[in-house]
């Protein structure tokens, strides 16, 4: 199969693919009325785009359970090495995607470079598990541990029932699908007001840490690299843990096309972003070691809420409501990244064309977001979801790791392509050598865990051919799944006009528009 090109948008539509340079197609010749065009507005800044980048990596993670990493290095020394070093490998993923971002100027992250570099079929897998399972699930578990810490102040003395926190994680879902169905700019401001509260959330907790340190408590550090070794065994967990709370540094890669100046914003918000990040995390361990001891932390279930409790008092309940703001503000970035990949995949061809609409007026994807909210639900209310991030987390690392090795294969393979930022060559290929190599390494150590997920990414193969390459489905599938039959209604703000696509453009994605009053998207036969 070969993948149809995609050209740029056309006036008051969508995408459609085909020779027809971008305008819709009409009887005479003629261009069909319309105000503006239709697409995805660049309105994301620098101060955005750091705080889309800051305000998804910090979330839970930090201020709950850096145990995982002192669990699998096994002393308080080692902990520290593996925060600064899964920090430098994010900072090399992240320029790796910069030169990427600034020389593939398309919106998508990891699934369009994938696109580009090796086909369709990795591609498809890509988005395919992303869709069903890891960004629904990884959205539930962030929100879920939002539900948690917006009801810890309420339920002081006794546990919170697990029924209130799904619901009240359930609004917080919704809050956010509707906020991004709604305006870009609202999503991006309020994104920037949380982006402040997890900074300050970390100096609550980083400033009471130093203070410690000048008084000389300095006695959890003192033999740090003692106590069980690390094991190869526990590495490739060790920094999968690491890595997963540096993760996000990819997102703003997935709103390229919004993005005003990306070749000089997309370098300059990643090199920022990643600064801060990285020495807030390495700090924040520092402090939490300055009050809780190693055998402490491990069986802390949230430590920054037990950091608070004791060097804070009262002051310390404030830290509950920092921490479910921060979630909430990793889920809006996340969500708000991600539905673009959904859009462009459906641009491209990968998922159902609705995907690929973008609201006339408010100018959002907002199928691509909606999209995510019933799935979101049903991972909330059903399943282990922290399992299930578990068995995914390889494949998470092994796109990421692929796309990295991309850079490196256009090097070669397209010396003369313009790269606005280009980083010196041993950047990718550290980062991707890294990410193949522990994903390798975490099928020997966690076999089951891994298996699970090498299975559940496998089935994008099938689900590839038989949605993407089979073309002898029946008639009411095609139907249902892409609307072949009919005509094109557009929305009646713009136009009534019957339009009639050029031949051999049956199977490309249709002209797509999407409006309050928009009654039918169809297609007419060539």
């Amino acid at each position: 199969m070969v993948r149809k090109p995609v050209v740029s948008t056309i006036s008051s539509g969508g995408y459609l693919q085909g020779s027809v340079r971008g305008r819709l197609p009409s009887l005479g010749g003629k261009e069909p009325p319309g105000p503006e065009k239709v697409v995805l507005k660049k309105k994301i800044t620098l101060l955005r785009g750091i705080s889309i980048i800051i305000g998804t990596i910090i979330g839970a993670g930090i201020f709950i359970s850096p145990k995982g990493v002192l669990k699998n290095t096994g002393s308080v020394g080692m902990s520290l090495v593996i925060w600064t070093v899964c920090g430098v490998l994010s900072l090399f993923g992240a320029l790796s995607y910069a030169e990427l971002g600034t020389s593939i100027k398309k919106s998508g992250g990891h699934y369009i470079y994938i696109l580009e570099v090796f086909g369709p079929l990795p591609a498809f897998v890509r988005v395919w598990v992303e869709l069903l399972i890891i960004r629904p699930a990884a959205t539930a578990v962030i929100s879920l541990a939002f539900g948690h810490y917006i009801l810890e102040p309420f339920f002081i003395h006794c546990a919170i029932p697990e029924l209130a926190i799904k619901l009240i994680t359930a609004v917080g879902i919704t809050i956010v699908m509707v906020l991004n169905s709604m305006s870009v700019s609202w999503s991006a401001r309020i994104q920037i007001f949380l982006t402040f509260c997890k900074l300050t959330a970390i100096l609550i907790i980083i400033v009471p840490g130093v203070m410690q340190l000048i008084k000389g408590q300095t006695q959890h550090f003192k033999d740090a690299f003692s106590g069980r070794d690390a094991s190869v065994m526990g590495l490739p967990l060790a920094f999968y843990y690491g890595m997963y709370a540096y993760a996000g540094w990819f997102y703003l890669n997935f709103v390229t096309e919004e993005v005003h100046n990306p070749e000089k914003t997309i370098p300059l918000a990643i090199c920022i972003s990643m600064a801060i990040v990285t020495i807030g995390y390495v700090l924040t361990n520092v402090a939490y070691f300055t009050t809780i001891s190693a055998e402490e932390l491990m069986l802390s279930d949230a430590v920054a809420v037990t950091f608070s409790e004791r060097l804070l008092g009262n002051f310390s309940l404030a830290v509950p409501v920092f921490v479910a703001l921060s979630c909430f503000g990793s889920m809006n970035g996340g969500v708000f990244a991600v539905s673009r990949l959904f859009y462009v995949a459906s641009r491209e061809g990968h998922l159902p064309e609705i995907l690929s609409m973008i609201h006339v007026r408010k100018h959002t994807p907002l199928p691509a977001v909606i999209v995510l909210h019933p799935l979101t639900m049903i991972m909330l209310f059903c399943g282990d979801l922290y399992s299930l991030l578990n068995f995914l987390s390889f494949a998470r690392w092994l796109f990421i790791g692929l796309a990295v090795a991309g850079l490196i294969y256009l090097r070669y393979k397209r010396p003369d392509m313009h790269r606005p930022f280009k980083v010196p060559l041993f950047i990718p290929a550290l980062f991707s050598f890294t990410c193949l190599f522990m994903v390798a390494l975490s099928l020997y150590s966690d076999p089951f865990s891994t298996g699970i997920g090498f299975i559940i990414t496998l089935t994008g193969v099938p689900a590839y051919y038989f949605f993407i390459i089979w073309d002898k489905k029946p008639k009411w599938f095609r139907r249902a799944s892409d609307l072949q039959d009919g005509q094109l209604f557009l929305n009646r703000s713009i136009t009534s006009q019957k339009v009639t696509l050029p031949h051999g453009a049956a199977r490309c994605p249709s002209v797509l528009v999407y409006g309050t009053s928009t009654r039918k998207v169809m297609r007419s036969k060539a």
